[in-house]
């Protein structure tokens, strides 16, 4: 890997390793929610190319999604 590509990996490892850390007093739809919301942000990046708008919306809609996967059944 060259210099650049290993600190953007190191920096991206970070991130991740302290946003799991901050997920330990999360209840189970906070977490869906969550995970929904990083899926959709990645997914929505993809599709569109990496374009903002397509990650803040995919971001959303799949925080929606985690979100109402997990809502108690009544």
């Amino acid at each position: 890997m060259k210099t650049m590509h290993k600190s953007q990996f190191s920096l991206v490892m970070a991130v991740i390793l302290l946003g799991l850390g901050g997920c330990a007093g999360m209840s189970t739809q906070e977490k869906n929610t969550a995970i929904g919301a990083g899926v959709g942000a990645v997914g929505g990046a993809v599709l569109t190319g990496g374009s903002a708008l397509g990650t803040v919306g995919g971001a959303a809609v799949g925080g929606v999604i985690g979100h109402e996967v997990s809502k108690d059944k009544k």
